[in-house]
């Protein structure tokens, strides 16, 4: 089979290009070859239909992309792929249900002014543009053979929002890479990890206050609780952020009085991400809903780095933000209401009192893992692949 994969790839730095570089060496080990003429395109629009329409797309059998993170490129390049190319069978990996890409690549006018003006201005501008934005979703998403999401939340919501036919839902988790498992530390200290791409959205003030508040109720943790912010610094975002975040995250700590008690790993090597993993007790991902995507509709994504706490055999913390309650239903973790605090506080005292839970959420992660390991994940995409190409 001879397919193109439309999506950022290493050594971009988002999580999408990660899990598509995975994939494509999966489907690769499979003898399924895989094509990638867009591949330095990065998010420009106009750049991808170009190179859509100077590619020869004859003896391509089925063109896969991965669609979210705000990226029009991959959008843009799979409108002009429909058009060019009517006949040939498109899919996609959707990491941000309910939508494709929430976002118009341009504001019409007189909307596009709007962008001069100050905040709440262009926010505005855009919900008022939204069911523009919201037909050429579903327009393409009708279009496309196949879409695939990493859960079946997702599945549900981007099913409803596109009105979209079953048959064309996809169902296939997150792929896993292949790590040998290693046993938990010493249950004391207890290591609390943040791991992901380190950015204003993804809730780390609420950790970092949460975990003041646990001290000032049980003192005596203070000397047994460790956390660790690991990740990646300066990923590609759509909207760049105002100043050094992290400089923001130092001075909270400081204040915070928890200097003392955070380690940081930015921008891990690949080759050392299992092993910081590992070394740690639980992983927390306090993540928010972005109150701007709120007006648009539900984001029901899931976490990549969710995906490398299964893959380490690490049980998680995490908000009920997105599809998390969906992932952490195997008993690999447990759940607590976005931004809440308190609620974030009160499960970091359950878990400092009852460390041997850490334990269990390692086992069925262990178990989850092996289940989705991306060689497997892969024969799960070669499948869906074959029955697109019979079905166009």
């Amino acid at each position: 089979m001879r397919i193109v994969l439309i999506a950022p790839l290493p050594p971009e730095q988002n999580g999408i290009a990660d899990y598509a570089g995975h994939l494509r060496n999966a489907l690769q080990a499979l003898d399924v070859e895989v094509l990638t003429p867009l591949q330095g395109v990065g998010n420009d629009p106009a750049l991808a239909r170009q190179r859509v329409a100077s590619h020869d797309w004859s003896g391509i059998d089925l063109v896969h992309a991965e669609l979210g993170g705000g990226r029009l490129a991959e959008f843009r390049a799979l409108q002009a792929l429909r058009e060019r190319c009517p006949q040939l069978p498109l899919t996609a990996t959707v990491h941000d249900p309910e939508r494709l890409v929430w976002r118009l690549e341009k504001l019409p006018w007189p909307l596009s002014l709007a962008s001069r003006l100050p905040s709440p201005a262009p926010e505005a501008a855009t919900v008022l543009a939204d069911p523009l934005c919201l037909r050429e979703e579903r327009q393409l998403a009708r279009g496309m053979t196949c879409l695939v999401t990493l859960t079946r939340a997702g599945s549900q919501s981007l099913r409803q929002r596109m009105g979209l036919r079953e048959e064309q839902m996809v169902v296939i988790n997150h792929g896993n890479l292949e790590i040998p498992p290693a046993p938990l530390p010493p249950l004391q200290p207890l290591r609390l990890l943040y791991f992901g791409f380190i950015y204003r959205g993804k809730g780390i003030e609420d950790l970092l206050d949460a975990l003041a508040a646990l001290f000032v109720s049980h003192p005596q943790l203070r000397s047994r609780v460790r956390l660790t912010l690991a990740g990646g610094s300066e990923p590609e975002m759509a909207f760049g952020a105002k100043g050094s975040y992290l400089d923001e995250l130092r001075q909270r700590m400081r204040q915070l009085g928890l200097t003392d008690l955070i380690d940081w790993q930015l921008d891990l090597p690949a080759d050392r991400i299992a092993q910081v993993i590992q070394a740690h007790h639980v992983m927390v991902l306090p993540y928010r809903e972005s109150s701007k995507l709120k007006i648009l509709g539900q984001l029901r994504g899931t976490s990549g780095a969710l995906s490398w706490a299964v893959a380490c055999g690490r049980g998680v913390i995490t908000s009920d933000a997105r599809s998390f309650a969906e992932e952490v239903s195997h008993g690999n973790g447990t759940l607590y209401p976005q931004g809440d605090v308190a609620a974030l506080t009160q499960t970091l005292a359950r878990i400092c009192s009852e460390p041997q839970q850490a334990e269990q959420w390692a086992a069925c992660a262990a178990q989850l893992g092996q289940a989705r390991q991306w060689s497997r994940t892969a024969e799960r995409f070669r499948d869906m692949f074959t029955q697109a190409c019979q079905t166009r």
